[in-house]
């Protein structure tokens, strides 16, 4: 089964609809519980990334009887350095999305601990591509 949503830059209204969206489908399925959770979790943060630093994404979601792979590619400014973006509380997000109560620099680090493999690659002023791995 395939999934697909677009993310617009700076849209915080709609931040969470995709991985809403694949909770419901993970519930509908039969999913486990604590499974749902850390998939959830780490899609939410890698939406709200899209969202808060890039001008626009999409993600790609494919559900295996055992596993789902999800792969949110976004069009933005990209990741300089992806190690220490990888440590937690490193955040390059802008004042106004710090107000609104995002950027304390948690999402990359909370989505390595919500999966089984995660690949980010990107490339500065093109992009990033954030692929994630979860086995049932």
């Amino acid at each position: 089964m395939n999934l697909e949503f677009e993310i617009a830059g700076g849209d915080f209204t709609k931040a969470g609809y995709a991985s809403s969206q694949v909770k419901k489908m993970l519930k509908q399925l039969g999913v486990e519980a604590h499974c749902i959770k850390n998939i959830v979790i780490a899609l939410y943060e890698a939406e709200v990334n899209v969202v808060a630093h890039a001008y626009e994404g999409q993600i790609l979601v494919h559900i295996e009887s055992d596993k789902i792979t999800t792969k949110i590619i976004d069009k933005g400014p990209g990741i300089p350095d992806i190690e220490q973006a990888m440590q937690e509380g490193y955040s390059t997000a802008s004042k106004k999305v710090r107000e609104m109560g995002f950027g304390a620099g948690m999402g990359l680090p909370n989505i390595k601990k919500n999966t089984d493999k995660l690949q980010i690659q990107s490339k500065v002023d093109e992009g990033t591509t954030v692929e994630m791995v979860n086995y049932f």
